[in-house]
């Protein structure tokens, strides 16, 4: 008798507050076979503050695509397997998307479990409206990047963004030279950590701001939408 297919978790961890992991997501990589980790030793902190035991092993950018047939293999034998990125929701700018895609088209069943996102209370923050949005996730670093920005010059929905330390200033200068300075921005930085805040203002404003003020920990940046 052919064994049962396994299934995909993908299990979303905190941004930040450990007091945002919730019992399902723990009792979902308890239950799990094995955890795939964007980062072992990241996870592993968490792993061991909750006191989770499964083992894990590393799934990340730059192994997903070797990877990824050997696990779908593992579930098509009945293997049950979790899903982790180093914080929120893995998929969203986060390793997850191939292994997904590549369970829906061997028939492999997939859950995700609501859980932690960074974009969500960015822009509920920012106070522009959030009925209709787009999001960018990161940026192309070099190549593709003006062509990106140029594309959304039009765009009348609300657009949030992520952005690292060392990048914000450049980001910030750049929207100022596509989308103008007096457009309006919020730039959220650490969400639901101790130093958590929302800077608002025109571009020029933020990005004087920012220019003053080294930025530190991880961003989001919520632009208003043109028109």
């Amino acid at each position: 008798m052919a064994a049962s297919l396994g299934e995909l978790t993908l299990v979303p961890t905190p941004i930040g507050n450990l007091g945002d992991f919730s019992p399902r997501s723990r009792e979902a990589l308890e239950k799990a076979d094995i955890i795939l980790a964007e980062d072992t030793r990241t996870s592993g902190k968490l792993l061991k503050h909750f006191e989770i035991t499964t083992p894990m092993r590393s799934y990340h950018m730059h192994n997903e695509h070797k990877v990824v047939e050997g696990i779908i293999t593992a579930l098509e034998q009945g293997a049950n397997y979790a899903l982790i990125s180093d914080a929120g929701t893995p998929g969203i700018s986060d390793p997850g998307f191939l292994l997904v895609r590549a369970c829906v088209e061997a028939g492999i069943s997939v859950q995700c479990l609501p859980g932690p996102v960074a974009l969500i209370p960015a822009l509920v923050l920012s106070g522009f409206p959030s009925d209709r949005f787009v999001f960018e996730g990161f940026l192309p670093v070099k190549k593709g990047r003006q062509t990106r920005l140029m594309s959304l010059q039009e765009e009348t929905r609300t657009m949030v963004f992520y952005e690292s330390p060392h990048k914000l200033i450049k980001t910030l200068k750049d929207f100022v030279s596509v989308f103008g300075a007096s457009r309006k921005v919020s730039v959220s930085r650490e969400l639901s950590k101790l130093y958590e805040e929302t800077i608002r203002g025109s571009l020029a404003e933020v990005l004087e701001h920012f220019e003053q003020q080294a930025p530190r920990g991880e961003f989001v940046l919520v632009l208003q939408g043109g028109g």
